[in-house]
């Protein structure tokens, strides 16, 4: 596989879980409750989802700089450490978790991509 379908395929995925994510944050009832179930206030719900998917309109435009890239990748990382451990300390199925470490893993394979393309 070629370095640049490995870093759109990754960046892609991720994109579309962190939009999906976002919008449910704004319009599933039951997203909404669960992020106050969590502890969360309704703002910070509000917050997150904004900068989903502004992280998402920075990885996927190429006119954005690598530095605004690395900035991105950190904060959706922080996005997933979030909740992974939100999810923990709520005792939530394991497999939300799973799923959580599913896409901080492609958005390491994405990062490493992206580098990888920058020095190549």
């Amino acid at each position: 596989m070629s370095i640049q379908l490995i870093y759109w395929v990754s960046t892609l995925l991720v994109a579309a879980m962190l939009t999906a994510s976002a919008l449910s944050y704004f319009f599933h009832q039951s997203t909404i409750v669960g992020v106050r179930n969590l502890g969360f206030p309704d703002f910070f719900r509000i917050e997150l989802a904004v900068l989903k998917l502004v992280a998402v309109l920075v990885l996927v435009v190429p006119a954005f700089s690598l530095q605004f890239k690395e900035w991105a990748y950190a904060g959706i990382a922080a996005f997933y450490v979030t909740a992974i451990v939100a999810h923990f300390a709520h005792k939530d199925p394991i497999v939300i978790n799973l799923i959580n470490f599913f896409f901080l893993g492609l958005l390491v394979v994405s990062n490493i991509y992206l580098n990888k393309m920058a020095v190549g």
